[in-house]
């Protein structure tokens, strides 16, 4: 009986432990971090003429706040193609942007007119 006690509580112990360690990536790309419930944040990074990322898609839940986490060489403007649509400056240097919770499910782009570039494209789910 003791034995099967023991056994048991490895396996309770074990369990939660893997499930606090989980693997915290959530298949986007372009320095992005955040869970489901938590705040989404992708980091931007504008020198010269290129920008990171570029076009990478990254999933977003409905309602999810999402922040751009901006590095820039100089300033600019993002603009977000949501509903309503969203124009966000940033200045020389670095700047956390929140953009508005989108409500809808689809695929928004976000993008920087000045160097006709998609920054990401955010898959709301």
């Amino acid at each position: 009986m003791r034995r099967i006690l023991a056994t048991v509580a490895i396996l309770v112990c074990a369990l939660t432990l893997a499930a606090g360690c989980g693997d915290s990536s959530n298949g986007s790309t372009g320095g992005s971090s955040g869970g489901a419930s938590g705040t989404k944040t992708i980091h931007v990074t504008f020198s010269g003429d290129s920008v990171t990322p570029n076009g990478d898609r990254v999933q977003v839940s409905v309602g999810q706040p999402v922040e751009l986490v901006v590095k820039a060489d100089k300033p600019g403007e993002i603009h977000v193609h949501s509903t309503p649509e969203q124009e966000l400056a940033y200045p020389a240097g670095t700047k956390t942007l929140e953009l508005q919770p989108i409500d809808k499910p689809g695929i928004i782009e976000v993008e920087s007119h000045a160097l006709e570039k998609t920054i990401v494209q955010l898959e709301v789910r």
